[in-house]
C-alpha cells in the first residue's frame, strides 16, 4: 500500500472517530440539559407555588393584608403548571377548598383540608422530580458509555498511527541518509532494499540506479580526472605569469608559484583561505581582488618589487561562468587573476620615451635657428632675393614649421606618458573653448574656402576642465577635418550637452575612415592607409591622452564616403 493511502486511511479514520465523538458528546449533554430544564419547569416551580400558598395560608392566621391575594395568585400561576397525572383534580380540589375558606376565613377545617391539598400536589411533584432524576442519571449513564466506547476507539487508532506511521515513514529515511553519507564518502557499492510497494520502494529503485551509474563512471573516468588534474596544475604552476583562481564565495583554489613569490606566502597559507581574511593582513592580495570601480578609463599597472627590482604588472580579472548539466542558465563559479609581466615593456617605453623627449628638445633649437635665419632673409635689410630663392626660403619655412610642431607634439606625448604633464583643470566656458578654436584655424580653413558653422545649444553650463588642452585638441580635430575636407564645403562645430556631459563635435563632409581603422585612429603613429602623410600620426593619440586625463572621453563616427565626426566630451 503506497504511504499517501496509508496517510490518507489512518488519519481519516481517527479525524471521523473524533467527528463521531464531538457529536455524540453534544448530543447527550443535550439530553441531559433538557431533563433538567423540565425538572426545573415542571415541578421545580410547582413546588415553589405550593410553598408560597403555605406562607399565604399561615399569614391569614396572623391577618396580614395582601396574604388573600398572593395565594390567589400562586394558586392561579399552578393552575397553568400542571404536568404530572393526578395534579390536575388535586389542584381543583384546592380551588374548591379555597372557595369555601373564602367564605370564612375562621374556618380552621377548611385551611387544615387546603393544607392537605397543597402537600398533596408537593408530593406529586416530588415523585415526578425522583422519577425525572432516575431518568437523567440513566441518560447521563448511556452518554458515558457511548462516549467512554467511541474515545477508546479513537484512542486506539491514534496510539496505533503513533507507534507503527513514524516507523514507517522514520525508518526507511534513516536507511536511505546512511546510504547517501556512503555514496558522499565514495562508498558507491552501497545499496538501498525496500521491498515494499510503497513511494520508498521507488526511490530505492531510483537510488540503487545511481549508485550504480556512479560506480561505473568511478570506475571508468577516475583515473583520467585525476591525470588532467595534475596536468593543469602542473601547466599552471610552469607560467610565468602569477595566477590566483578564487570561488564564488571568494575562497582561494589555487595560486603558482609565481603568485606566491610575489605574495610572499606560502601555499599552505593559501590555499582554502578566505580572500578577504589574507587581505586584510597582505596589501598586495588586497590590490588584487579589489575590483577596479574607478572613472580612468584607463588602468594603471600595478608596481611590484619582484625578481629583485621593481616589476610592472597588467592585472586581469576574469570571471569564470558555466552552465550546469541539464540546465540552462549560467553560473558563477569563481574568478581567475592574472598579472601579466609588462616590465620589459614599460623599460622599453621608458627608454622610447626618454628618448624622444631628448631628441624633441634638442631639435628644437636648431629650429629655433632656422627659424631666425629665415627671418634675417626675409628681412629686406639682408638684401634682395629673386623668385627662386623666395620660393626656397617659402620651403624652408614651411619644413621647420613641421618640424616645430612634430616635436612639440613628441615632447607632449613624452611628457604625457611619464606624467610631467600639469592640467590646470577648472571650470571653463565651452564657447570660449570653440570661438578660441575657431580664431585659430580660421586662415587655415580661408585657403581651402570652408565655411566653419558653430551650432550649439543655449544655456550650457560650464566643464571642468583645462581650457588650453581642451583648446588644443579641438584645433587638433579642425586641422584635421580641414586637410581632409574638399574646397568650397563646410565644417559643422556642435556643442550639446547629454546627461552630465558636455559634447564637442567637429563633423566634416570629407572622404570618411573605413570601419576597418576607425578603432585604430587614436593610436600613437597610426595613419590611414592611403591618406595624406603630412604628420606623425600623435596628434589624435595626445588628443585623447588629454581628454582622458581630464576624466573625459573620445570617439569617432564616420563611414566610407560619407565624411567623419569626431567628438569628445567632459564632465558638466
Amino acid at each position: 500500500m503506497r504511504i499517501k493511502t496509508k496517510l490518507n486511511l489512518g488519519v481519516g479514520l481517527l479525524f471521523l472517530m473524533i467527528i463521531i465523538l464531538s457529536l455524540v458528546s453534544a448530543y447527550s449533554v443535550f439530553l441531559i440539559k433538557q431533563d433538567t430544564e423540565n425538572i426545573l419547569k415542571s415541578n421545580y416551580n410547582t413546588l415553589e407555588y405550593s410553598r408560597n400558598m403555605i406562607f399565604a395560608l399561615d399569614g391569614m392566621k396572623s391577618g396580614s393584608k395582601g396574604t388573600v391575594h398572593s395565594f390567589e395568585e400562586n394558586l392561579e400561576k399552578q393552575t397553568h403548571n400542571i404536568t404530572e397525572p393526578g395534579e390536575k383534580q388535586a389542584t381543583e380540589k384546592l380551588k374548591e377548598s379555597f372557595a369555601l375558606l373564602a367564605k370564612n376565613n375562621a374556618d380552621e377545617a377548611v385551611k387544615t383540608q387546603i393544607r392537605q391539598d397543597i402537600f398533596a400536589i408537593m408530593k406529586l411533584n416530588l415523585d415526578a422530580i425522583k422519577q425525572k432524576s432516575d431518568i437523567a442519571k440513566k441518560t447521563a449513564e448511556t452518554s458515558n458509555f457511548s462516549i467512554a466506547i467511541i474515545g477508546t476507539l479513537c484512542f486506539l487508532i491514534a496510539f496505533n498511527l503513533l507507534v507503527n506511521l513514524p516507523n514507517n515513514i522514520a525508518n526507511p529515511i534513516k536507511e536511505l541518509t546512511l546510504s547517501i553519507k556512503e555514496i558522499a564518502n565514495k562508498n558507491y557499492s552501497e545499496r538501498v532494499h525496500f521491498t515494499s510497494h510503497s513511494e520508498f520502494g521507488d526511490l530505492a529503485k531510483s537510488f540503487n540506479t545511481m549508485a550504480q551509474k556512479l560506480q561505473e563512471y568511478n570506475d571508468s573516468n577516475l583515473y583520467k580526472l585525476f591525470f588532467e588534474k595534475k596536468r593543469l596544475e602542473t601547466l599552471i604552476n610552469n607560467m610565468h605569469d602569477p595566477i590566483i583562481g578564487l570561488d564564488h564565495e571568494n575562497i582561494v583554489l589555487f595560486a603558482n608559484d609565481e603568485a606566491l613569490k610575489i605574495i610572499g606566502l606560502k601555499l599552505e597559507d593559501v590555499i582554502g583561505k578566505s580572500a578577504s581574511t589574507l587581505a586584510s593582513t597582505n596589501d598586495l592580495i588586497r590590490s588584487l581582488i579589489l575590483k577596479d570601480e574607478s572613472d580612468s578609463p584607463k588602468k594603471q599597472p600595478l608596481k611590484i618589487y619582484a625578481h629583485g627590482k621593481e616589476s610592472y604588472f597588467e592585472k586581469e580579472i576574469l570571471n569564470i561562468t558555466i552552465i550546469p548539466t541539464g540546465e540552462e542558465k549560467e553560473i558563477n563559479i569563481g574568478d581567475v587573476i592574472i598579472l601579466r609581466n609588462i616590465t620589459l615593456f614599460k623599460e622599453l617605453d621608458f627608454a622610447k620615451t626618454n628618448f624622444i623627449a631628448t631628441v624633441s628638445h634638442e631639435l628644437k633649437t636648431p629650429i629655433a635657428s632656422i627659424k631666425l635665419s629665415l627671418k634675417l632673409l626675409e628681412n629686406d635689410k639682408t638684401g634682395d632675393m629673386n623668385d627662386d630663392q623666395k620660393q626656397l626660403v617659402e620651403s624652408i619655412k614651411e619644413d621647420s614649421q613641421r618640424l616645430l610642431k612634430i616635436t612639440g607634439e613628441l615632447l607632449n606625448l613624452s611628457q604625457l606618458e611619464t606624467g610631467n604633464i600639469q592640467l590646470n583643470i577648472e571650470k571653463s566656458n565651452p564657447h570660449e573653448i570653440i570661438n578660441y578654436a575657431v580664431e585659430a584655424v580660421k586662415v587655415q580653413a580661408d585657403q581651402k574656402q570652408i565655411q566653419l558653422i558653430i551650432d550649439t545649444d543655449e544655456n550650457l553650463t560650464e566643464v571642468k576642465a583645462d581650457a588650453e588642452k581642451t583648446g588644443w585638441v579641438l584645433i587638433n580635430y579642425l586641422s584635421n577635418a580641414i586637410r581632409y575636407s574638399s574646397e568650397k564645403s563646410t565644417i559643422h562645430i556642435k556643442l550639446k550637452k547629454e546627461n552630465s556631459q558636455i559634447v564637442f563635435q567637429v563633423i566634416d563632409t570629407g572622404k570618411g575612415i573605413d570601419t576597418r581603422y576607425k578603432n585604430k585612429v587614436f593610436d600613437k603613429y597610426f595613419q590611414v592607409p592611403g591618406s595624406q602623410k603630412s604628420g606623425t600620426g600623435l596628434g589624435l593619440a595626445i588628443s585623447k591622452e588629454f581628454i582622458e586625463a581630464q576624466n573625459g572621453s573620445v570617439g569617432v563616427e564616420s563611414n566610407l564616403g560619407l565624411g567623419s565626426t569626431f567628438w569628445f566630451s567632459l564632465k558638466a
